[in-house]
């Protein structure tokens, strides 16, 4: 119990920090594209409480992180109305994309930070390896470097609601669009199902072999980052 109480005083301040960074970034996007609905409605604050979902933001991962699963979850969506941007189409692009890119940005300070802080590139090969007297600053890095990734490349899935659909909905011919959105709606009903299986099958290991091949490439890079920055 311990230990399990010992990884959630790490992975909730790293999840909650990511996740806040995430919705502010759609927010101030989309704000510099023309819609201050985010801003009007208080949204585009560092507050936790203004964007913690009960569900999402612990519910979702404290449970999956006492089953040994991967580690995600949300927030409650920042707003934007599309028809306030300067170019909608363009615009919900840009929006969408600016959380994920955020996250991106979040994994690179701390990659920055492992490497100024000279903790070694050999320490986050796997949480495992972190151990010695800068073990909790290491775990707390390696986590923080994980989650960012992790949730920057899921997010980045072309299924409603992610922020991929709408990414590929603004690439896609204006032609299919209306396809294209008669699916948006049982997107939410496969986004259930995966957390479900994911919750009640951990075994099938559906995201490690999905996601997980991405979020390990994305991870070796940002360790050569770290690298770089290493005395």
């Amino acid at each position: 119990m311990s230990d399990t109480l010992s990884l959630a005083l790490v992975l909730i301040p790293c999840l909650i920090v990511a996740i806040v960074f995430h919705e502010v970034a759609h927010g101030w996007a989309a704000l510099a594209l023309g819609d201050p609905t985010a801003k009007e409605r208080k949204r585009l604050s560092l507050n936790p409480l203004r964007h913690v979902d009960p569900v999402g933001t612990i519910l979702v991962p404290g449970a999956l992180a006492l089953m040994s699963g991967p580690i995600f979850g949300w927030a409650k969506p920042v707003p934007v109305n599309k028809n306030r941007l300067d170019d909608p189409r363009f615009g919900m692009m840009a929006v969408a994309a600016a959380g994920p890119a955020m996250n991106f940005l979040l994994a690179a300070v701390g990659a920055i930070a492992i490497g100024i802080l000279g903790l070694g590139e050999e320490v986050f090969l796997t949480d495992s390896a972190i151990t010695g007297e800068a073990a909790p600053l290491a775990q707390g890095l390696f986590y923080f470097l994980l989650i960012n990734i992790f949730l920057g490349i899921f997010n980045l899935l072309p299924i409603p609601p992610f922020d991929g659909s709408h990414i590929v909905e603004g690439l896609m011919p204006r032609r299919y669009v209306h396809l294209y959105e008669k699916i948006r709606p049982f997107g939410m009903i496969l986004f259930v199902g995966l957390i479900a299986v994911t919750w009640f099958a951990p075994e099938l290991g559906v995201l490690q072999n999905t996601i997980g091949p991405p979020v390990n490439w994305a991870m070796s890079k940002y360790i050569s980052l770290a690298g770089l920055f290493s005395s």
